[in-house]
Order: C-alpha cells, then structure tokens, then sequence
C-alpha cells in the first residue's frame, strides 16, 4: 500500500469512527443495524480542500441521520402525495442537520461550508421559466435560507425565485414552529407533511384521486343491466382495437418499441383503448404508454440556436482545462492499447514487400540466397460501434452532467482514432409535471393506470456515423440547466437499443451513465410506485439474455447493478473518466467481453 492508499484508509477509519462517537453508536445492536461503511475511495485527492471539507460534511450528515432520524417515525407521516415525498425527505435532512449544528460548532462549520460550496456552484442563466426549474432544488435553498440562516448566491436565489412566492405562502408563517419543534421529529414531520399536502402546487393531484374516486361510485351505482350493455359495448370494441392495432405475426421482434407504439393522434376513446392494451415494453406486458403523441427524438443542433449551443460549447471547453492532464493521460493510454491490438502481425519469406533485414546476414554469408521480404498482415479484429447513452435528469445537474459531457467528448475523439464509431446519446422528458400527456389525460377523463405519462424528449448528441468534429459543438448542450429533467430508463433503452441493433458492425456495445433508479413524478403519481423500476429491469433482462448487443452501466453515486448484471458504481463524478478508458480498454479482447 503506497503512502497515498495508506492516507486514505486512516482517514476512512477516522471518519467512521466519528459517526459512531456523535452518532452514539455504542452496542453492537446498533453498530449492525446501521452498518454503513463511509467510502473514501470517492475522493483521488484529499489534499484539495473543497474535497476534504465535502468529506467531513457527509460524514457529518450521516452521523446525525443516525443519531435524530427514525426511519419508522419518517414513514409514518410521509405525505400521500407522491410529488411532496422528495421535499419531505429534504425537509428531514436539513431538521437533523439544524440539530446538529446546534450541537457542535465543527459540525456547523463542516455544513454550512459544504452548502456554501452548492449554492456557489449553483447554475440559472439557462433557466427562464418555472417549468424549467427544479422544484426539489428551490425547495432545499428555501429550507437552508429559512431554517438554517444560510444565505443565498445570486444564481440560488433566481432559482428560488421562481417557488418563492409558493413557499412563502405555505410555509412562511410556519417557520419558527418547525424550528422550536426540530428536536421531536414526529410533531415537526406530521407539520411538514400537513404543509406540503395544503400546498395548491400539489393540490391538482389530490382533485384527481378525489374525482376517480366519485367516478368509481357512480360506476358502481349503475343497473346491472347497463353494466352488461357497456361491458359487451367495451369488449366489442376493445377487440376491434386489439386487432386492428396489433400484428398477429408470430415473427413480431419484441425490441421494436417504435414499431409498438400505435398511431396515437386521433381523439376518440376507441384508439385510447388501443394505446392502453398493447405491449409496449421489452419482453413487459404490464407496461403501458398513455400516449406517445408529444414525444420527441431530436438532434441536439435544432434544440437551441446555433449562438447558445457555441456559448455552452465554450462552457464545456473552460471546464476541460482543469481535467485536460488527466484526460489526455487517460486517452493516450486507451488509445495504445487499442492501437496494440490491431496490425501487430507480420508474414515472413515472401517474394515481394518489405525488406526482411533480420535475414541480410545470410546474403553476407552465401550472396546465392534469394532476398527475404516480409508483409504486416490485419489480425482479426471485428467492426465496431459504441453508444454512449446518458441520463439527462434533473439530478444530474452541475458536476455529474459536466463530467459526463467531458468523458463523452473525449471517449468519442479517441475511439475514433482507433476506428471505432461512437454514438452518443441522451434522454430526458419535455416536462416536468407530465406536459401535454398529462393535459390530455385530464381532459379524457383520467382513466386509472394510465401508464407513462409525460412526454419523452430523446437527444442526438452525435450519430454513429457522424465524425466528432461536426458534433463537438452539441455535447455542451448538455450543460444547459432547462433541459434537465425527468428520467424514463427503460424507454430510453429501447430506443438506443433499437438504433443500435439496426447497426451493421459486429460488434456493438451500449453503455449507459446515470445517477440511479428512473423517476417521473407525473407517472408515478398514477401507477404503481415500482412502475418504471420494473420496467427498466425487464428491459435490460431482455437485452442480456435475448441479444448479442453487451450493456454496461456506470451509475454516478448509487449502485445500480440492481438493474444491470455489468455495472459499476462510482461514488463521485472523478472517477467516472478512468472507469469509462478502463472498461473500454478490453474492448478488443478476444473473448469479447467487458472486464
């Protein structure tokens, strides 16, 4: 172990000796039941100081999660509405923080730098409207303004501002009661919960689940007589749509969601029949698309003026500097080892080609022997084709989309080099509360179980047959805050998937970067909470067992092997360049396979 490793590892037991003492830790009932060892391999350089302090603050977070957080007493009052979940758990983490700060000043000190760090690096010059703002991100600057006194950049406070005045209105005059409340976690959770659910930015879903459930009333209320008239009016038609909407072929490849989707533009319920019934996933038949009608696939080029893609292209350009040592490193040594596998064979005592020097001395010796040429000869070494697939959510936003950008960049300039196509991708939803999907759902009378709803915006960064040069100028749209929001994995799969398969190489690879499970609060809201979980694991079930295309996942902070059988974690956004080149690496292996 070098001095570095060793530095590292007594730093790593300082730390989590630290969140047992404040955590109070003591038995080895507790010390099991919140077993969580705090990783330090996220951090290659402790010396930086922004590091060390974001260490110290997580570490600290953690401790007090353990010591003032009961997880029973947090789901006991978790809000009804689905939406309000994720500022709920905000609003919990910043009342044993609050606790904590209270408690000793060096936790306080850690804390608030480390929020001081977020709210500087906080972005908004690309966000010019409430639906291109993240209501999660708002709500934890509020809460860190309010609750904890911490003041805002310029950057945070426009994001904030356009919430504000929600906030203000439902919270504002609740403040100092949650604050002399903090330390029973059961009167300030039951408040914030009953806070969240008045507010009016939530109140539309609590109108849909009061309306469905009117309409199951007066379903129920009905003569026998009419449901039998109905049922067989329903069953008539729904086997008309069925099929008229399906292909009874037996040869129907599976994989091809965009041959599933249905004409979805007429109006009437008879071709919403079709939409709901059909099988819509990857080998999935409970999962159901609302509608696809509003959809997008488009090139990253036509989202943005050819002006602001060139400002966010400079962006990206001033942000590779500080990593352009260690990328060049990474991509030169990526770049040998592929280059090492290919044209290293040579054929030898041939008539014609290159001199074969090695055998002049037989001519010294006897001038009768005939001269020796020799001729370098292709190994074996199959087409192929890269897509990088790369989650385009909310959560991504800053450091993780940056990186991401940086890594696609790099990784696309170099297999080049080494003649291998790379496409890159990413996706994202149009909106964040469902968009004309939803609008149209409430307008035909929000049937149950609706399925997807929101309208999916799938990104072309770069085609696999465009070259780097003609594309680098769309990857720095990946830094524009507005167009980061929701993320549906599984859809997203199969449609790379699809464009993929499509290919004529041989061999084909998809890599997908994200930070964890897929989300879509307007979804959710409607379906099962597991909805898109399940539908993201079949998908990727499907492609590893019926396709020769090789998945391999990188999730950013959260373990997603759950999901993939090939799947790495990194804790922070700096890895992700070296375990990207590391992967890719093998690429040419001869038993074909990622390491």
């Amino acid at each position: 172990m070098n001095k570095d490793d060793l530095i590292k590892e007594q730093f790593k037991h300082a730390l989590n000796s630290t969140i047992k003492a404040i955590s109070e830790e003591t038995n080895q009932l507790n010390i099991k039941k919140n077993q969580k060892e705090f990783n330090i391999s996220k951090f290659d350089n402790l010396k930086d100081k922004e590091n060390f302090t974001k260490l110290r603050a997580e570490a600290d977070s953690e401790a007090l999660k353990r010591k003032f957080s009961n997880n029973s007493t947090l789901e006991q009052n978790i809000p009804r509405t689905p939406t309000c979940h994720t500022l709920y758990k905000i609003s919990e983490k910043i009342r044993y923080e609050l606790l904590g700060s209270q408690m000793m000043k060096g936790i306080s000190k850690n804390l608030i730098s480390q929020y001081n760090n977020k709210i500087r690096m906080a972005k908004s010059e690309n966000i010019k409207s409430k639906e291109e703002s993240n209501i999660s991100e708002a709500f934890e600057y509020y809460m860190l303004n309010k609750i904890m006194n911490i003041n805002l950049s310029k950057s945070a406070d426009k994001i904030l501002s356009y919430w504000k005045d929600d906030f203000e209105k439902s919270l504002d005059k609740h403040i100092n009661f949650l604050r002399e409340n903090a330390e029973n976690q059961d009167i300030y959770n039951s408040k914030m919960s009953e806070i969240l659910q008045s507010m009016e930015i939530f109140e539309s879903e609590e109108e849909d689940k009061k309306e469905e459930q009117n309409e199951d009333e007066n379903e129920n209320n009905n003569s026998n007589d009419d449901q039998k008239a109905d049922s067989g009016d329903s069953q008539d038609k729904e086997e008309e749509s069925i099929n008229e909407g399906v292909d009874s072929s037996d040869e129907m490849n599976e994989f091809r969601l965009d041959e599933q989707l249905g004409n979805d533009d007429a109006e009437n319920n008879e071709i919403e029949n079709i939409v709901q019934k059909k099988n819509l996933g990857i080998s999935n038949k409970e999962y159901k698309i609302y509608t696809s009608e509003f959809d997008e696939t488009e090139k990253a080029e036509t989202l943005e003026n050819s002006e602001e893609i060139s400002k966010l292209r400079k962006n990206l350009d001033q942000q590779l500097t500080s990593f352009q040592d260690i990328i060049t490193k990474l991509a030169n040594k990526l770049q040998r080892q592929l280059l090492a596998k290919q044209n290293r064979s040579w054929e030898f005592d041939l008539e014609e080609g290159l001199l074969d020097s090695s055998k002049l001395p037989r001519i010294i010796i006897d001038p009768y022997n005939s001269l020796s040429f020799k001729k370098e000869k292709d190994l074996e070494f199959k087409d192929t084709v890269v897509t990088l697939l790369i989650d385009n959510s909310g959560s991504m936003r800053g450091r993780p989309i940056t990186i991401a950008a940086l890594c696609a960049d790099i990784l696309s300039r170099t297999l080049e080099r080494c003649s291998v196509k790379v496409e890159i991708l990413g996706f994202t939803t149009k909106n964040w509360k469902g968009g004309k999907s939803r609008e149209k759902w409430n307008k035909h009378g929000k049937l149950k179980n609706p399925g997807r709803l929101n309208d999916l915006r799938h990104i072309i960064y770069k085609s696999a047959d465009t070259h780097w040069r003609q594309s680098k100028k769309n990857l720095g749209l990946m830094l524009k805050e507005g167009l980061l929001k929701e993320n549906i994995d599984g859809e997203a799969i199969t449609w790379a998937f699809n464009r993929l398969k499509k290919r004529k190489e041989e061999r084909k690879i998809l890599m997908v970067i994200s930070d964890g499970a897929p989300v879509d609060d307007s979804t959710l809201s409607v379906n099962s909470g597991d909805f898109l979980e399940k539908h993201l694991k079949q998908t990727v079930k499907s492609i590893e067992k019926n396709s020769d295309i090789e998945i391999l996942a990188i999730g950013i902070g959260h373990d997603v092997s759950r999901y993939y059988k090939k799947a790495i974690k990194i804790a922070d956004v700096q890895e992700l360049g070296d375990v990207m080149i590391s992967q890719l690496s093998g690429l040419f292996e001869n038993n074909n396979k990622l390491h």
